[in-house]
């Protein structure tokens, strides 16, 4: 078995509010059945063939262990992981399962931040991964549009302004593939606020270790804001998936 998913569902999801005072965000409805976000998730890794998944749960974990269970309705296989008050962050929830035993067996870890939506390629990205043979993979576009407009300034005075420009960079999009074995190092880790991305990826490329970056141009969006939510096109998700997938997510 080479690649178990590890999907960070435990956040509070502060940038959904008054949304998330009520529900879990990966809970939060989309497309035109109106099936929760986390859904789409599994059920596009899923498509992809992985079978197995630990959900990495804190606020509001009830809701997404009474829905999903053991993973039946998605055809997969699903164990969960919950925040601790001493070791916390995303990383630190990826930490915890690691030393709880969740990814023995498997070589690699897919990680996904559960409030993005795409149709990136994964089994594309995983052999990259491994002909790379890189600790870390980091999923990558070459497009990001600023959620905030952007003004050019000269003497005090606004010369320029554009509203929410897209710029060409290659930025993260919330995936990444991590070796197992880099949690190692972490062990013994037992308390303080680790991130995924700044701390664990970030050491790794400190350290001068083989950190690949997947460039993608496929679909791909943010839902973990109000509004991005509320702007959603819930008939444009439906299409996108069934375009860019070929079909390949069932029943959703």
């Amino acid at each position: 078995m080479d690649v178990k998913a590890a999907v960070l569902c435990g956040g509070v999801g502060s940038r959904l509010r008054p949304l998330t005072y009520y529900f879990q965000k990966t809970m939060l409805p989309v497309g035109k059945s109106q099936k929760p976000i986390l859904e789409y998730v599994l059920k596009y890794l899923k498509a992809y063939g992985i079978q197995n998944a630990t959900l990495l749960v804190g606020y509001k974990a009830e809701q997404i262990v009474n829905y999903f269970k053991n993973g039946e309705s998605v055809e997969m296989r699903l164990d969960y992981s919950y925040d601790t008050d001493k070791l916390k962050g995303n990383g630190g929830a990826l930490i915890n399962a690691y030393k709880q035993g969740l990814f023995k067996g498997f070589e690699n870890i897919l990680i996904y931040y559960s409030d993005i939506l795409t149709t990136l390629n994964i089994d594309e990205l995983l052999r990259f991964h491994r002909k790379g043979n890189y600790q870390a993979t980091l999923a990558l576009t070459t497009h990001y549009k600023l959620p905030v407009g952007v003004a050019e300034l000269k003497d005090d005075r606004v010369v320029n302004f554009v509203e929410k420009p897209e710029y060409k960079i290659h930025a993260t999009i919330g995936i990444l593939v991590l070796r197992a074995d880099v949690l190692d190092a972490y062990r013994e880790l037992n308390e303080g606020n680790v991130d995924i991305m700044s701390d664990i990826v970030g050491r790794l490329v400190n350290d001068r270790k083989p950190v690949g970056g997947y460039v993608s141009d496929e679909f791909w969006i943010d839902v973990g804001s109000t509004e991005t939510y509320e702007k959603l096109d819930h008939e444009m998700i439906d299409f996108m998936f069934e375009k860019y997938m070929n079909t390949r997510v069932q029943g959703i």
